[in-house]
C-alpha cells in the first residue's frame, strides 16, 4: 500500500527529484512550460495571421491551414512520443522533440511560401507533442496519489490557461516585431528549454521499469487501457470539456468583437481575464485534492461548464447584454481548470510503467476532439453568439455524460491510500 501523499517510491527513481509531497520547484516550473508547447506552437502565432495572409497573398483558409497542421502534429506526435518513451525512457524522446520543435521554429521564421509554412508547421507540432505527453508522463514516474493530482493540476492549469493568455503575448510581440519575429522567440524558447532539460532533467524511467517490445506491445498495451471504464470515460470527458474551451478560443473574437462591437483593446482585457480565471481555478484544484474527490471536482468543473453554456444560449436567444455574456463566458472557461487536472488525475492513476502511452492516448483525444468540435461552432452566420453556445454546451453535455460513468473509488485519487491497480500489460511488458 502506498501513501498517496507522498512521492511514488518505484525502482531506481533519481533522488532529488521530489520535495515534500510533491516536485522539486525548478522542475516543476520546467514541465509547466513543456506542457504549454501545444498553446505556444499554435496560439502565439494568431494574432499573426492576417500578416501571413498579407504578405504571401494567400486565402484565408490556406493561412489556417498553418494553425490546423500545428494541431495536427501535436496530436499525431503524442501517439509518437509517448510509446516510445515507454520502451526507451523520459529524457530522450524529450529532448529530441523539443530539438525537433526548436528547428522547425527556426524554418518556420524563414518560410519562403504558405504551403511551406504549413508544412512546416506539422513538423513542429510533431515535435512539440513531445513536451505535451512527456510531461504527464514524468509526474506520474514520481509522484502518486494526492501528490501527483496536485502536479497535474498545476500542468493541466498552464496547459488551459496558455491558450488564452499566449495570444496577448503574441499581440504585444508583433508591436516590436512580425509575425517573423514570432518564430524567432518560439525558437529562442526552444533553445532555453533544451538547456534547461540537459541541465536539469535526469532519466525518469529507470531501465527495469521499462516496456519491453515492440509495436505489438505498444498496441496491447494501449488496447488494454481502452477496455478500462475508468480511463476512457475520464479520457473523453477531459476531450469534450477542452473543446469547450477551444470552441471558446476560436470562436469569441467573432463573436465578442464582430457580434458584440469590442474594440480589440476591450477583447484583449476580457480574454485575459478568462485566462486568469483558469489560473485561479487550477490553484483551487491543486488546494481541494486530498479533501474532495477527483472525481468530484471533475463533474464540477463540467457544470460549471454547462451552466456557463446555457447562460448563453439563454442570452442569445433572448438578446441579453454583454453584462450577461461576458459573466457566463468567464464561468466556461474557468471551469477548465476544475475539469482538466482532475480528469487527468484520473485518467493516469493506474498507468504505471506505461504512463507515456496513457498520456498519449489522453492528448490525441484532447486535441482531436478540440480539432472537431470547435468548427461546428463556424457554421452558423459570423459574429453570431447561438452557433458558439450550442457547440459549447452540447460539448460540455456529452462530458457531463463521460464522468458520470467514471467509478468511484479510484486508485491512489479518489482513495488515498488504496492500493493500484496492475499496470496494463505489466507482467507481459517488464523485464
Amino acid at each position: 500500500m502506498t501513501d498517496p501523499s507522498t512521492p511514488h517510491r518505484g525502482t531506481a527513481l533519481p533522488a532529488g527529484l521530489t520535495g515534500r509531497g510533491g516536485l522539486r520547484r525548478d522542475l516543476t516550473v520546467l514541465l509547466g512550460v513543456l506542457s504549454a508547447f501545444g498553446p505556444l506552437s499554435m496560439d502565439l502565432y494568431l494574432p499573426a495571421l492576417p500578416s501571413v495572409e498579407d504578405e504571401f497573398a494567400a486565402s484565408q483558409s490556406a493561412v489556417q491551414l498553418t494553425v490546423s497542421a500545428a494541431a495536427v502534429g501535436l496530436a499525431l506526435g503524442q501517439l509518437l512520443a509517448g510509446p516510445l518513451s515507454d520502451r526507451y525512457g523520459r529524457r530522450g524522446p524529450v529532448l529530441l522533440g523539443v530539438g525537433a520543435w526548436t528547428l522547425a521554429s527556426v524554418l518556420c521564421a524563414l518560410a519562403p511560401s504558405v504551403w511551406v509554412l504549413v508544412t512546416i508547421r506539422l513538423l513542429q507540432g510533431l515535435g512539440g507533442a513531445a513536451g505535451i505527453v512527456l510531461a504527464r508522463a514524468i509526474v506520474r514516474d514520481l509522484l502518486e496519489g494526492v501528490a501527483a493530482a496536485r502536479a497535474f493540476a498545476m500542468l493541466a492549469s498552464i496547459m488551459a490557461a496558455a491558450p488564452v493568455l499566449a495570444p496577448l503575448a503574441g499581440g504585444l510581440l508583433l508591436n516590436v516585431t512580425d509575425w517573423r519575429g514570432v518564430f524567432g522567440t518560439l525558437t529562442l524558447i526552444g533553445l532555453l528549454v533544451v538547456g534547461a532539460l540537459l541541465w536539469r532533467l535526469p532519466e525518469t524511467l529507470p531501465v527495469q521499469r521499462r516496456v519491453v517490445g515492440g509495436l505489438r506491445t505498444t498496441l496491447a498495451n494501449a488496447r488494454e487501457l481502452l477496455r478500462r471504464r475508468a480511463f476512457v470515460a475520464a479520457v473523453l470527458a477531459q476531450g469534450l470539456g477542452f473543446g469547450t474551451l477551444f470552441t471558446y478560443i476560436s470562436t469569441s473574437s467573432f463573436v465578442l468583437q464582430g457580434g458584440y462591437g469590442l474594440s480589440p483593446q476591450q477583447f484583449a482585457l476580457a480574454f485575459g481575464a478568462n485566462g486568469i480565471g483558469i489560473v485561479l481555478a487550477g490553484q483551487l484544484s491543486r488546494a481541494l485534492v486530498g479533501r474532495v474527490s477527483p472525481r468530484l471536482l471533475l463533474r464540477a468543473g463540467l457544470a460549471g461548464q454547462a451552466v456557463g453554456g446555457a447562460v448563453l444560449v439563454v442570452a442569445a436567444l433572448a438578446g441579453w447584454p454583454l453584462g450577461v455574456v461576458l459573466p457566463a463566458l468567464f464561468l466556461v472557461t474557468t471551469s477548465t481548470g476544475l475539469l482538466v487536472p482532475n480528469a487527468t488525475a484520473l485518467a493516469m492513476a493506474d498507468a504505471g510503467h506505461v504512463a507515456g502511452t496513457a498520456s498519449a492516448l489522453l492528448g490525441v483525444v484532447q486535441f482531436g476532439l478540440g480539432a472537431l468540435v470547435a468548427p461546428l461552432a463556424g457554421l452558423g452566420p459570423s459574429g453570431a453568439l447561438l452557433p458558439m453556445a450550442l457547440v459549447m454546451l452540447g460539448s460540455t453535455t456529452l462530458g457531463l455524460l463521460a464522468a458520470a460513468v467514471v467509478p468511484r473509488g479510484r486508485a491512489r485519487s479518489d482513495a488515498p491510500g488504496a492500493a493500484a491497480d496492475p499496470a496494463p500489460g505489466e507482467a507481459a511488458t517488464r523485464p
